[in-house]
């Protein structure tokens, strides 16, 4: 038993780049710095004493920044190429987190937020494009599922820290955060050497293009996969918006205990996404999946309302929110780049960039109306029938693709 289980772990994880293992390696350095964006809005209301509101605004301004720089990314990243882009974000990143720490007033909050978002967040397209080249057909989804193990495992450092680190002193969050970010710009500039990074990119995707369209903003069909994606990722940032405040304010955990419980996602991700996607990839289409994923990330925030208030409650919420992600979000990856024509990457990626990036300006906004309004019992309710509404949408979709599928043959 204990042989069959290291042997999947070794099939899952083999046969992949090394330059996607030092990609992953870049971003895990990162995000393990990630601190400041889930406890922004405690920040925001426990020490700068701003209301609920107002810590809406705010994230809502880190969403409007991650728009323009996803969209300016995405366009820069096909015609200069992936490698400076990443290497400017790292490091303007880097500093104006620094910068927004030393910010008291509500308006040099907000400026600084929009500015830090749209440097820091052009370097998901470029990261993005640079996956999909250092990829092969086969292996794509796990690659994307590498990185994201990366992402999580950061996270769960991370959130684990800076649990710690905001009982001790907030402003702490901003100077690690920084330092992670220009470090991890020293370290691509140590293992990716800049070198041929443009051309490939064109000469390299060769696989079966589903969509005849030039432009990623032309292909109808990738326009509502977007739209249904901005709906599902609105209500996934509730996770890491106002799900922190409910669990603080609502529930009377502390910092720590919070800390651990985003550390748990990560953990979760890192033990069991590369594996599941493993034994998933290419036994259905991914819309099935991802159909599925979105379901039980609605239910898992339902359940806050049924539930009692208890950290085993807690817990389980965020089992099953976790297992919602690890089913959608590797398949989402996938299906943006089996639609682009090797020219376009760039595009496809900012535009899926951009689809979390408005999702992060209408979470906050949405989560704040919603607890003003009806409170967090609204706010749960609310998530899970938009989750359910995007079920159905991906569900048609994928209908809609098998009949052309079936029509063209």
């Amino acid at each position: 038993m204990l042989n069959s289980t290291i042997q999947l772990y070794k099939k899952a994880y083999s046969g992949l780049s090394r330059n996607s293992w030092y990609l992953s390696f870049v971003m895990l350095v990162n995000r393990s710095g990630t601190m400041v964006i889930p406890f922004m809005t405690i920040y925001c209301t426990q020490q700068l004493h701003f209301t609920i509101v107002q810590a809406g605004i705010i994230m809502a301004m880190f969403g409007a920044g991650s728009v323009a720089g996803a969209f300016m990314g995405g366009r820069i990243t096909d015609r200069y190429g992936f490698y400076d882009v990443q290497l400017g974000a790292l490091l303007s990143g880097g500093s104006l987190f620094i910068l927004l720490g030393l910010q008291q007033s509500f308006a040099g909050v907000c400026v600084v937020s929009f500015i830090l978002s749209m440097c820091n967040d052009a370097f998901r397209p470029a990261n993005s494009t640079a996956i999909a080249h250092y990829s092969s057909e086969e292996n794509r989804t796990r690659s994307y599922s590498l990185n994201r193990l990366a992402v999580n495992l950061g996270w769960a450092c991370g959130g684990a820290l800076g649990g710690f680190l905001a009982s001790v002193n907030y402003h702490l969050l901003f100077w690690v955060d920084g330092c992670t970010n220009i470090f991890s710009a020293l370290l691509l500039l140590r293992l990716m050497p800049r070198s041929v990074y443009k051309q490939p990119i064109v000469a390299k995707v060769k696989s079966k293009i589903i969509s005849s369209s030039a432009s990623a903003y032309q292909d109808s069909t990738y326009l509502v996969f977007t739209g249904l994606v901005i709906l599902f990722a609105t209500c996934f940032f509730q996770l890491f918006t106002m799900q922190p405040v409910f669990y603080k304010l609502q529930w009377h955990f502390n910092e720590q205990f919070i800390g651990f419980l985003m550390a748990l996602n990560g953990l979760l991700i890192v033990a069991i996404e590369m594996v599941l996607v493993h034994k998933l990839e290419g036994r259905r289409p991914g819309l099935f999946y991802i159909s599925w994923g979105v379901l039980l990330t609605g239910l898992g925030f339902m359940a806050l309302n049924v539930l009692p208030p208890s950290g085993w409650s807690a817990l389980f919420v965020v089992g099953f929110i976790t297992i919602g992600e690890i089913m959608s979000m590797p398949f989402m990856n996938a299906f943006w780049i089996s639609r682009t024509n090797g020219q376009n990457t760039g595009q496809y990626a900012g535009l899926y960039s951009m689809a979390w990036s408005v999702a992060q300006i209408i979470a906050p906004t949405l989560g704040s109306q919603a607890i003003y309004w009806g409170g967090y019992n609204l706010l749960w309710w609310t998530l899970g029938g938009v989750c359910l509404a995007a079920t159905i949408g991906f569900n048609l979709l994928q209908k809609q693709l098998s009949r052309k599928t079936i029509l063209a043959t």
